[in-house]
């Protein structure tokens, strides 16, 4: 009990409790989803700033619950926004215990709940709660005073909160590496290791409504225009496919996989259509209307695969021809590629295109 009591006497006022979740909500989402695209290792900082912050998340949101507890247990004070306040709360310790579960290695890539991944879970309850969390703080709006930012008190809680999340984070790295708690085999990214070789040895996943009808290698072309001197159409059999890249493909699903991948270099293909010196980005277009650019120098090392571990690619994996992007993560390999464009400027948009590809 006094354990409770000490760990209570850190809460910051109320009013800037609340404002402080909604903070550390929207930095959680924001971290999140900036670490979908985060790929090198240079990048580690979005993650572990992620975790910090969800750790520290769950402390305030420990110390909300221990201040209102009478007034949910004894039903004091009960208001019509009551219930959305515990529907709030319910989410916002879903959405953490699915995160805290995942990086302690509780559940495997394969755990789904109904249709989806402990992972996919973890971030549509991330999302959900933005909006909850913003209708939860105007049902009792109450803006900070210039003396809470003022006082060294407060600094120091929130420091302590804040170095209190980044030791709980070390320590878990410490146990994981130590004992193999969450496989100690996980990237940065958190992504935990699939083993095996060709089609078979990672899982198929798909962005959004992606799902095109299997593609007759025999109908399908790839064209290659844009900012090009001689624009051409290939066929299957016409791609030069002894290129190889031992590549690492990294899924924002929570999985990774390092594979064989053997296809047409996009150096080689660019050469050989003669890029303009005006060319600055290489778009990659599916059937589906999904896209992804890259800079051109960067793309000059990319793949366009046709097969993995010595095997043709399977529909599901993108066959007749993905793209094999090092660096980036498994949503930015584009699958099923029908056109290649060579551009002066990027393609904002294809964020948005994201979201709607494979929607009639």
């Amino acid at each position: 009990m006094r354990a409770v009591t000490a760990f209570a006497r850190l809460s910051p006022p109320p009013r800037l409790v609340d404002w402080s979740i909604l903070a550390l909500v929207v930095a959680e989402v924001a971290s999140g989803l900036l670490s979908f695209t985060v790929g090198t290792p240079d990048g580690w900082y979005v993650l572990w700033f992620h975790r910090v912050a969800g750790i520290t998340l769950a402390f305030l949101l420990c110390l909300k619950l221990y201040r209102v507890r009478n007034r949910i247990r004894y039903g004091e004070h009960w208001e019509r926004s009551t219930a959305l306040s515990i529907l709030t709360a319910v989410v916002a310790i879903a959405t953490l215990a699915t995160g805290i579960a995942w990086a302690l290695g509780a559940v495997s890539v394969e755990s789904r709940v109904l249709y989806w991944t402990v992972l996919s879970v973890h971030v549509g309850l991330g999302l959900a709660l933005v909006p909850l969390v913003l209708a939860h703080v105007s049902t009792r709006f109450s803006v900070p005073r210039r003396s809470d930012f003022a006082d060294r008190r407060e600094a120091i809680r929130y420091a302590g909160l804040f170095a209190a999340g980044a030791l709980v984070v070390r320590g878990q790295e410490t146990a994981a590496e130590t004992f193999d708690t969450s496989g100690s085999k996980r990237r940065f990214t958190g992504s935990k290791p699939v083993r095996g070789e060709g089609n078979g040895s990672f899982p198929i996943t798909s962005w959004v409504a992606d799902d095109p009808d299997p593609i007759d290698p025999e109908a399908w072309t790839l064209s290659v225009t844009g900012l090009v001197e001689r624009p051409v159409e290939l066929g299957y059999g016409e791609i030069d496919t002894e290129s190889e890249e031992r590549a690492l493909l990294d899924c924002t699903s929570g999985w990774y996989t390092v594979q064989e991948w053997q296809g047409v270099r996009v150096g080689d293909l660019l050469d050989s259509v003669g890029v303009s010196g005006e060319a600055e980005w290489v778009r990659f277009v599916s059937v589906t209307g999904y896209r992804w650019s890259l800079p051109v120098e960067e793309a000059r090392d990319a793949l366009l695969a046709t097969h993995v571990g010595g095997e043709r690619l399977a529909h599901g994996h993108g066959a007749p021809l993905r793209l094999v992007a090092p660096g980036r993560r498994g949503f930015q390999w584009v699958k099923w590629v029908e056109r290649v464009e060579i551009r002066e400027e990027n393609d904002p948009a294809q964020w948005l295109v994201t979201l709607i590809s494979g929607f009639d």
